[in-house]
C-alpha cells in the first residue's frame, strides 16, 4: 500500500516536471570538466552556487539532470557522465591509488560500451578523455591545480563540451536509454506494485533526508542476510518490486523528504504527506491544521466550519476548492542503522482526517490565563510539553512521539506514554520565574484532559465545574485554595506548599492533607482581615462536603489515587487556580 501510494504520487509529480523520469535523476555537481575534441580536460569550470542559510550566505552544489546513478555497495560500481574524481580521473583523496584506477577502468568501460554506436562530437570526446587520460600526469596537471584539493573530495563532476553538459545531448540521452533498456538483470516477474511484469530491482535506490539516518541515505525495502530471504532469492528479489515501480516510489519518497514545507520531524521520525491528486494546497491546509501558528487561527476556523457544513474548502492564497473526499496520506519514517522504518502510515478521506484533527483540538480545549490566545495545540506543541525545558536535546521519546500522531490522525485512544510523561515532568519539575518554567502548563493540563476524555471516557470541563464532585478533582481544588490562603497570609513569599507538598497530595492525600489543614490554620491567624478569613472557611467546607468515599464517610481522604485519580487533581487544581486568577485579573476581590 505504501509503494503503491509513492508510486502513484510519482506519476502526479512527473507531470508536473517536479521529479525526473526514470532513468534520470537531481544530483549535486560541483564541477564541470570542458573537454576539447580530443579529450584533454581544457579547463574546470565551478558549478556551486551562493544561497542564503539563514542569516549567511554560503556556496553549495548546483542541482543538475544527471543520469540516474547505481546503488553503491562495497564493490566497484561506476557511474555515466556524473561521479567522482576517483571514477572520471582515476584519483582521489582516499589513499588507495590502486583502488582508484579500478574505478577509472570500470567507468572508462561503461562509457565505452555505452557510447560506442555514438557519433556526435561530445561523444567522441567523452571516449577521448578516457582513452588518452593519463593518471599519473594528469594528477599533476597544471588546469586540476586551482580546484584540487575540493575536486578529489569525493564531489560529483561532471563533462561539458562546446559550453553544454554533455548529458544533455539527444543523442547521448537515447544511448543512455537504450543501454538500460538492454542490460537489466533479465529476472522479470509480476511486480507487486504495479501488477505487471517488469524486470525486478536486484537493489533499491537509497532515501535521504531521514534525521539520524546516513546522510548518503537509506533503505526502505531491503535484504541484507540470508535471515531474511526465502525461496533461494538474493537482496530485494525477495520483494518482487519491478525496476519502473521502485524508481517511482524512491523519486516520490526523495522529492517528499527534500520539501521542508510540507516536512514535518516528530520525535526522531520524518513525516512527509499528499493528496492523492498531487495539489499541494491540500498539504499546506494538513500543515497548517496540524500545527496552526500564531495568529493563523482564523483559517483553521474558517476550515472546520466549513467541515461541519461539509462545504469544500477553500485555501486562502489561490482560492483553489479542495475536495473533502480526496484521499490522504500521511507516513512517519525513522532511522535504523542503513535502513528506515515506518513508524506510522494513515490514509483516509481528506475530510476524516481533518475532522480527526478537530476532535483532537475540541479534546485539549482548556481555559488558559490572560494573554495566552494560543487556542490550538497542535503536535509540535503538545509533544514539547512532555520535554525537560532545561534540557539540552529537547526531544520527546521517539515511540510515544509517534504514536501520539497516529492517534491524533486517526482519532483513536492517545498512547499511554503521552499520559505518563507529561505527569513525569509535573511530578519532576517546579516553578522557576526565572527560566519561564511552570510546574503545570496550560498545555500540559490540556493533555491531561484530551487523555482522560478519550481513553477513560471521562467528563471533564474546559473551565471550573463546581458541581463536579470526583473526589480526586475536589481535593485539587481544595489544594488551590490551600495554597491560595498560604499567599494571602504571608504576602511575597518565595515558595509555597505545592513546591513541597503537590506531588505527595497528588498520590497519597490521606497522609498529606491533615498536615496541610494544620498548616492552614496557621495562616488563618496570620490573616487580619476576618471577611477574608470567613470567605476561605466557607469555600473550604463546601468542598469538604462534597469528599464522600464509597462506604459514605465524609471529609476521608483517599490512601492513595491511581494515574487517572492523579490527572483529575492536577485538572481540579488548575481549573480552580485559572479561576482565581480570573478574579484578580478583573479587579474583583473576595468577600471582606
Amino acid at each position: 500500500m505504501i509503494l503503491q501510494a509513492l508510486a502513484g504520487y510519482y506519476e502526479k509529480l512527473a507531470e508536473e516536471g517536479k521529479v525526473e523520469r526514470s532513468g534520470w535523476s537531481k544530483a549535486k555537481v560541483s564541477f564541470g570538466l570542458n573537454l576539447g575534441e580530443d579529450g584533454k580536460i581544457m579547463s574546470v569550470m565551478p558549478l556551486k552556487q551562493e544561497k542564503d542559510r539563514g542569516k549567511k550566505t554560503v556556496w553549495v552544489p548546483q542541482m543538475l539532470k544527471v543520469p540516474e546513478p547505481v546503488v553503491r555497495t562495497a564493490g566497484i560500481s561506476a557511474n555515466f557522465l556524473c561521479d567522482n574524481s576517483g571514477y572520471l580521473l582515476g584519483i582521489d583523496q582516499k589513499g588507495k591509488p590502486e583502488r582508484a584506477k579500478q574505478c577509472f577502468q570500470a567507468a572508462r568501460d561503461l562509457h565505452m560500451e555505452i557510447l560506442k554506436s555514438c557519433q556526435c562530437k561530445a561523444a567522441r570526446a567523452v571516449m577521448a578523455h578516457f582513452e588518452n587520460w593519463d593518471i599519473q600526469t594528469g594528477e599533476s596537471a597544471g588546469v586540476l591545480a586551482e580546484d584540487r584539493e575540493e575536486l578529489f573530495s569525493g564531489v560529483n563532476l561532471v563533462f561539458r563540451y562546446d559550453g553544454k553538459f554533455v548529458q544533455e545531448d539527444p543523442e547521448i540521452q537515447e544511448a543512455w536509454e537504450r543501454y538500460r533498456d538492454q542490460n537489466g538483470t533479465d529476472e522479470k516477474a509480476l511486480c507487486m506494485v504495479s501488477g505487471e511484469m517488469d524486470e525486478i530491482a536486484r537493489i533499491h535506490t537509497s532515501i535521504k533526508g531521514v534525521p539520524g539516518a546516513q546522510s548518503s541515505g537509506a533503505a526502505l525495502v531491503s535484504f541484507n542476510a540470508p535471515a531474511f530471504e526465502s525461496y533461494g532469492k538474493e537482496q530485494s528479489f525477495n520483494a518482487s518490486v519491478g525496476r519502473k515501480a521502485m524508481y517511482a516510489y524512491t523519486a516520490a519518497l526523495n522529492y517528499l523528504l527534500q520539501d521542508d514545507k510540507h516536512r514535518s520531524i516528530v520525535g526522531d521520525t520524518a513525516v512527509v504527506y499528499w493528496a492523492e491528486n498531487g495539489q499541494t494546497e491540500y498539504q499546506d491546509v494538513f500543515a497548517e491544521a496540524m500545527d496552526p501558528k500564531s495568529g493563523a487561527e482564523d483559517v483553521l476556523n474558517d476550515v472546520f466550519q466549513r467541515l461541519q457544513r461539509k462545504a469544500a474548502v477553500d485555501t486562502e492564497d489561490v482560492r483553489d476548492r479542495l475536495s473533502l473526499a480526496e484521499s490522504f496520506y500521511v507516513l512517519g519514517l525513522a532511522p535504523n542503522a542503513a535502513r528506515l522504518s515506518v513508524r506510522f502510515f494513515y490514509q483516509d478521506s481528506f475530510e476524516n482526517i481533518l475532522r480527526n484533527l478537530e476532535k483532537h483540538y475540541q479534546d485539549t480545549q482548556i481555559c488558559r490565563p490572560n494573554g495566552d490566545q494560543t487556542k490550538y495545540l497542535g503536535i509540535w506543541r503538545m509533544l514539547q510539553e512532555t520535554v525537560n525545558k532545561k534540557s539540552r536535546d529537547k526531544i520527546p521519546t521517539p515511540h510515544m512521539a509517534a504514536a501520539a500522531f497516529r492517534a491524533v490522525l486517526s482519532g483513536t485512544p492517545y498512547p499511554a506514554a503521552l499520559y505518563t510523561d507529561v505527569l513525569r515532568r509535573i511530578r519532576s519539575e517546579q516553578d522557576d520565574k526565572d527560566n519561564h518554567i511552570k510546574k503545570i502548563t496550560p498545555g500540559r493540563a490540556a493533555i491531561i484532559k484530551a487523555f482522560l476524555i478519550r481513553n477513560h471516557k471521562k467528563e471533564v470541563s474546559i473551565e471550573l465545574n463546581e458541581n463536579n464532585t470526583n473526589i480526586a478533582y475536589v481535593l485539587g481544588r481544595e489544594f488551590a485554595v490551600l495554597e491560595e490562603i498560604q499567599e494571602k497570609a504571608n504576602p511575597g513569599i518565595n515558595a509555597t506548599i505545592k513546591d513541597r507538598y503537590f506531588n505527595s497530595a497528588c498520590t497519597t492525600p490521606a497522609v498529606i492533607f491533615p498536615i496541610l489543614f494544620r498548616l492552614k490554620n496557621s495562616h488563618m491567624k496570620k490573616m487580619t482581615n476576618k471577611g477574608r478569613e470567613i470567605y476561605y472557611e466557607r469555600i473550604l467546607g463546601e468542598l469538604q462536603d462534597k469528599i464522600v468515599l464509597a462506604d459514605g464517610q465524609t471529609t476521608a481522604y483517599p490512601k492513595r489515587m491511581t494515574l487517572e485519580e492523579q490527572g483529575m487533581f492536577i485538572l481540579g487544581y488548575y481549573h480552580q487556580s485559572q479561576r482565581r486568577y480570573e478574579k484578580n485579573n478583573k479587579g474583583e476581590q473576595e468577600n471582606e
